[in-house]
């Protein structure tokens, strides 16, 4: 069964601040402001750290307790043992309460590995994890987050890239289930370079594995668009060659009036023509819908209503896709000034620029080609469509970050429309007013010690 977080707060958070942040559970949006340094983006990060296994973030940052309450009143706390003396083993535990039920209990171990028993050279670990770099004997640098990561938070965070196999403490199966009911991704400030590993020699200068995060989605919406075409020919083919004996046994015709094959006959090509616009069909993709609406009688009654049983099973085989592609195309072509975006299933996200004069002086354009804040806007409505399965959290930092102030008034209004699409529930830090606008209700601010 699927849970919701509906609060979550902390104590000590470094050292000075408690905060309990309510979550808005009908509005799906909440929005915690505050002044530089209360810890907004350290509580998103705590909560992204526990249900995405990223210990680590448990380790590096100071608190005492952080309790996470569901809807179904059970509730996970972390308590955190301040006193990092090397006798105490256990310096982070897992209280889960349920109710009527005994308290569920596990104890984090620290990772202890020394660098002479990783049988293999540590100058792999730059090799293997993209956007590491060893900034000395037993320390590295996360480019992405940069992060000072010592050598047991880089096995334990990276361990699926390492050429070993190092056992990672086993967890009872009450934790990985609460996991799995909770899904929870954070969309970091830092959101523009995607690092993906370099497969292609070793004696390739390191720089070649950062790509883009606009290119990089670019290709995989492009992968999106051709897998579902690739299902709807594979169900027209299917229905294709059952069509004949279908029609067949039609034995009379259905309670259809002729007004009725019409109107879905219409239906069906503004589908197709949607289609189209998107670039999920091609223009030539119209062999099979040559009927038109005026050669309908009663002899070719039964053939049309199964007809059109099959392209209505045909198309929909887009419509979730070709749904989230739209709301992508709207929301960028009313922000993007003098460019306008499309979609191809070869190419992904196609951008041209438009000009007052003629059609013939637009250009096309790379998604890299894209200012910053426009290709932190794409990336940023891209995760949120795309890479965010429903009934998720979707933690969102600082997403003001190179917007300028005309976006981030609209900001909250395109993710109502979000939410409602993705059926997903939004967590946000900020502190810019121009995103809460007048939505002040959906706000939770931060505040000092003993205010």
């Amino acid at each position: 069964m699927i849970m919701r977080i509906k609060q979550i707060s902390v104590s000590g958070l470094f050292g000075i601040f408690d905060h309990t942040i309510p979550l808005n559970m009908d509005d799906r949006i909440t929005v915690i402001h505050g002044p530089n340094g209360f810890g907004k983006t350290a509580m998103l990060r705590i909560l992204n750290g526990f249900f995405n296994s990223r210990y680590s973030e448990l380790r590096t940052i100071p608190f005492s307790k952080f309790c996470v309450k569901f809807d179904n009143s059970s509730y996970i706390e972390i308590i955190k043992n301040t006193d990092y003396s090397e006798t105490i083993e256990n310096n982070i535990v897992f209280n889960f309460s349920q109710p009527n039920l005994d308290i569920l209990i596990f104890s984090l171990e620290q990772i202890k590995v020394r660098p002479d028993t990783v049988d293999f050279p540590l100058s792999v670990l730059d090799n293997c994890i993209p956007g590491l770099d060893r900034i000395g004997p037993k320390t590295w640098l996360y480019n992405p987050t940069e992060e000072l990561l010592s050598l047991e938070e880089v096995l334990e965070r990276f361990n699926n890239l390492l050429p070993l196999n190092l056992k990672s403490q086993e967890e009872p199966d009450w934790l990985g289930k609460l996991k799995s009911n909770i899904h929870v991704r954070l969309i970091e400030s830092q959101r523009l370079l995607n690092f993906v590993p370099n497969r292609r020699s070793k004696s390739d200068n390191r720089i070649s594995s950062m790509l883009s995060t606009v290119s990089a989605y670019s290709y995989e919406l492009a992968k999106l668009m051709q897998d579902k075409f690739k299902e709807y020919g594979t169900i027209s083919q299917s229905l294709d060659r059952t069509f004949p004996m279908r029609v067949v046994k039609q034995q009379s015709s259905p309670d259809l009036t002729e007004e009725e094959l019409r109107n879905q006959l219409n239906e069906l090509e503004e589908t197709r023509s949607r289609l189209i616009e998107v670039g999920l069909l091609d223009q030539d993709e119209d062999s099979e819908f040559q009927i038109q609406p005026q050669d309908i009688d009663e002899s070719t009654k039964n053939a049309l209503s199964v007809y059109v049983e099959d392209v209505e099973k045909k198309l929909n085989v887009f419509t979730e896709i070709a749904t989230k592609i739209n709301l992508l195309k709207i929301i960028i072509n009313n922000k993007f000034s003098y460019k306008e975006i499309d979609f191809s299933k070869e190419k992904g996200f196609i951008f041209t620029t438009l000009s007052n004069s003629s059609l013939s002086d637009s250009k096309t354009l790379s998604p890299t080609d894209l200012s910053s804040g426009e290709q932190h806007e794409l990336v940023l409505l891209y995760e949120l469509l795309f890479k965010v399965q429903p009934n998720s959290l979707v933690l969102i930092d600082e997403p003001e970050l190179s917007l300028h102030v005309g976006w981030q008034v609209q900001f909250l209004k395109d993710l109502q429309e979000i939410t409602k699409l993705a059926d997903l529930d939004i967590l946000l830090a900020t502190h810019s007013p121009d995103i809460i606008q007048d939505r002040w209700d959906l706000t939770v601010e931060l505040k000092g010690p003993g205010k």
